[in-house]
């Protein structure tokens, strides 16, 4: 197996992320992609993946991913059914952490326990 066929679901987690100034090359047996993903967040998903699919530190894929902007953790649309704690359990793995989200939108949300289906919010850096 190529190291392009084995990491193929990276590259289809990079297009549908929308990774800009992507390129892949295999060389010698091992993969090179780089590219700019919109947060810290999307990176991290990027490198989740890599780690499922190679291990902790694996050796057949080398990864150059930049973040376009960093001054947030990511940018989160406002589901049917969520709260503040769930989403704070997707992003920090911890619900707690809600508050964070919260100050962080504080110029459009007045409750933490009042967030509207749609309302985009910022998942601050940690």
């Amino acid at each position: 197996m190529t190291a392009k066929a084995k990491y193929l679901d990276v590259l289809e987690l990079g297009e549908t992320l929308n990774i800009q100034n992507g390129d892949v090359k295999e060389e010698n047996g091992q993969l090179h992609i780089s590219g700019t993903a919109n947060t810290q967040y999307e990176k991290d998903l990027i490198w989740d993946k890599i780690k499922a699919l190679g291990g902790e530190s694996p050796s057949d894929i080398v990864a150059d991913i930049n973040v376009a902007d960093s001054s947030i953790y990511h940018r989160h649309t406002v589901q049917s059914g969520e709260t503040l704690g769930k989403i704070a359990k997707q992003y920090y793995d911890n619900p707690a952490k809600y508050q964070a989200i919260f100050k962080a939108n504080t110029d459009i949300l007045d409750n933490p326990d009042l967030i509207k289906v749609g309302q985009e919010l910022i998942i601050p850096n940690l």
